[in-house]
């Protein structure tokens, strides 16, 4: 294939564009947030679970505290009704003197509900610490996560914009070349990640290997507009200022 040296050079500056634009992509793929929102979306989960599983048990405990506050309260309510029975003096002597045995009982069982009722109290007390701290930590994690994402979105939006910047300048180096040339630079690129490299101090730039005494030979004696390719790895070999043919 032929071209002149100055296409031949062009493909030095698309080989350029061509490495900025891998590097952002791959700047676009391994963002160190990435890894950080795809590990804290998988606890997102399990934080929000704690959350309903915490706020199910402080449900259930208010609904233990209204039955204890209620079985309180009516038998609170049975003993005042006794107790005014009995202060009203109606009745026999025995069916008051049942009233007396039967507040006492009730001042038993009232105890014993009222002790019930503040432990489950105690219970709700602490189930519902549980429940805040589980709240704190999934809306702590969900602000984490936000920020995270924020800072993936701004990160992927430079790249972007200077990966559009790149390419029109791409397309304008593609324009100065010729459609040969450009076809086989990229069927080089697309097997080897690079179409073209320099030679510099008789060595390939892309593969980094010393060129053998035959294969200098060669090259000094191809015409300025030969397009040359390393036999190790197949990259179109620029000449350069530096070359050492």
């Amino acid at each position: 294939m032929k071209a002149s040296p100055e296409m031949q050079a062009r493909l030095l500056d698309l080989l350029a564009i061509d490495t900025r634009l891998d590097q952002l992509d791959h700047k676009v793929r391994t963002l160190p947030e990435l890894t950080d929102i795809t590990r804290m979306e998988a606890e997102a989960a399990d934080l929000e679970a704690e959350v309903v599983r915490t706020e199910t048990a402080v449900g259930d405990l208010q609904r233990e505290v209204a039955r204890a506050e209620a079985a309180v309260q009516q038998v609170r309510e049975r003993a005042e009704r006794d107790r005014a029975r009995l202060e009203s003096g109606t009745g026999t002597s025995k069916s008051l003197q049942g009233l007396q045995h039967e507040l006492e009982s009730l001042a038993r069982r009232q105890s014993v509900l009222e002790d019930e009722e503040l432990e489950v109290m105690e219970r709700l007390e602490q189930a519902q610490q549980e429940a805040d701290a589980a709240t704190r930590r999934r809306d702590e994690h969900a602000t984490r996560l936000t920020e995270l994402r924020a800072a993936r979105d701004e990160k992927t939006a430079a790249a972007t914009t200077e990966r559009a910047e790149v390419a029109s300048g791409r397309d304008a180096v593609v324009a100065d070349l010729s459609a040969e040339l450009v076809a086989l630079y990229e069927r080089v690129r697309a097997h080897t990640g690079a179409g073209a490299a320099p030679l510099v101090q008789r060595r390939c730039g892309g593969c980094r290997l010393d060129l053998n005494a035959v294969d200098i030979a060669r090259l000094r004696s191809a015409p300025e507009d030969e397009v040359l390719r390393c036999e190790e790895c197949g990259r179109i070999l620029v000449r350069t200022a530096e070359s050492g043919l």
